[in-house]
């Protein structure tokens, strides 16, 4: 097919849900004809997938163009993502912005940059966001060793801080079938890791009849694919049923993400969570009550408008009990039209920066804990990369282990004896 340019680029801000649509994207520009190159090489266009969970996510955006722009001056320009979708006038007026694409057109950019002439003003393509109910299908494949699978869009929740469901619409997902499909897509490649990503997962087949649960049944079954990641997984989505199953399974590995966000039953409630920290506690004992191994990993936000310094010492001690294994500490941002802008009252920069250092603290001592408690125990390891001797990868239970070996090992599974800790990572030592 002809087209005006050659050359494209990608930029991914954000999640790895973000990750996940850049490549569907690029294979989409490969079928109009365009060579995908570096996003530090001179390209004739250039795509930045935006986030905008937090303001430091679109002041990274502005900043990207910026670059481009010196690199590249005469190269077109189009941002697409969730910044697109809430903010497009004000990326409009970004100097160098040639086109800004919303939720519902994203996937469409190649026709978008062919037909439209680009002269002056910036072009935008926004659906509103109640009428986006489409659902793509997107799968990673640039990673030899992972691919990530995105089974999931939209959300249905209101929790009063997220601007999520402003920027990507309701839940919505293929069915189990279609998403089948695309893993066995996946599983003729050559990546040995899947991992099933999206807004809220759990919520998989809310509009269909189906469920997350008779999806990963099915996956299960998927020859070709050895190991199987879930992203993240609301604790009052996460049923005892898919912990059993992930506990049974031997594809599906002993490793969760699970959102807190708060400690404090008075803020989960300020921020319209769907549990409160004892549903969330019966979650971690349930994994550990059968899966003693497995690696948890929790989100926390920090410094939400009206959290108190009792609040906040909730939540560290809630935490400090909890058997898990890592903390995602994330800063209170504000976002426009959330109703957490009206709560008050706000805490102050300084407190959150202290609160987050104590809550980072805590998930270095969590994760040395975890690190501790398995060493001597052997591991399935994918190796991910080489690099002077060393070969690195990831247990089943996500811990980061580093054995000696060669560049031709990457990509492969190796059972390794948990030997000892170095430098944050374990070390390993073959079987003999």
């Amino acid at each position: 097919m002809a087209t005006p340019f050659s050359t494209v680029a990608f930029h991914t801000l954000g999640c790895k849900l973000n990750y996940t649509e850049t490549s569907t994207l690029a294979r989409n520009f490969n079928r109009y004809g365009y060579a995908q190159v570096n996003f530090h090489d001179l390209a004739d266009v250039y795509v930045i997938n935006s986030c905008s969970v937090t303001d430091n996510a679109d002041k990274k955006a502005r900043k990207i163009v910026r670059q481009v722009l010196k690199r590249a001056p005469a190269a077109k320009i189009a941002i697409v993502g969730c910044y697109a979708q809430l903010k497009p006038e004000e990326i409009a007026q970004i100097p160098g912005v040639n086109i800004v694409v919303g939720t519902e057109e994203k996937f469409n950019l190649p026709y978008h940059i062919e037909s439209n002439r680009f002269n002056g003003k910036a072009t935008i393509l926004k659906t509103e966001i109640e009428k986006a109910n489409t659902f793509i299908p997107s799968y990673s494949m640039g990673d030899r060793t992972r691919s990530f699978l995105k089974v999931q869009d939209g959300c249905d929740y209101t929790c009063s801080f997220c601007t999520i469901p402003l920027a990507r619409g309701k839940s919505r997902s293929a069915t189990v079938s279609k998403t089948v499909a695309i893993a066995e897509k996946i599983a003729s490649g050559d990546s040995r890791e899947v991992v099933l990503t999206g807004v809220n997962v759990g919520d998989f087949g809310i509009r269909n009849g189906e469920t997350f649960f008779e999806l990963i049944n099915t996956l299960d079954k998927v020859e070709g694919i050895d190991r199987y990641r879930i992203s993240s997984i609301e604790p009052n989505l996460l049923t005892d049923d898919i912990i059993s199953f992930m506990a049974e399974s031997g594809k599906f590995l002993p490793h969760f993400h699970i959102p807190l966000q708060s400690g404090s039953d008075t803020t989960l409630k300020a921020m319209r969570r769907r549990y409160r920290k004892d549903l969330f506690a019966s979650r971690i004992n349930a994994i550990k009550s059968i899966i003693p191994d497995a690696g948890i990993g929790v989100d926390i936000i920090v410094g939400f408008p009206g959290e108190s310094d009792n609040h906040f010492q909730q939540t560290y001690d809630f935490l400090e009990t909890m058997d898990v294994s890592y903390l995602h500490v994330f800063s209170y941002s504000k976002r426009d039209h959330t109703d957490a802008v009206n709560i008050l009252p706000k805490v102050k920069p300084e407190t959150i920066i202290k609160r987050s250092q104590i809550l980072h603290s805590l998930s270095r001592k969590k994760k040395n804990k975890f690190y501790i408690r398995n060493i001597g125990s052997i591991s399935k390891v994918l190796i991910e990369s080489y690099e002077d001797g060393l070969l690195s990868g990831l247990s089943e239970n996500y811990i980061r282990v580093q054995i000696e070996g060669k560049p031709e090992e990457v990509n492969t599974i190796i059972p390794l004896h948990m030997s000892y800790i170095r430098e944050e990572k374990i070390i390993g030592k073959r079987i003999s």
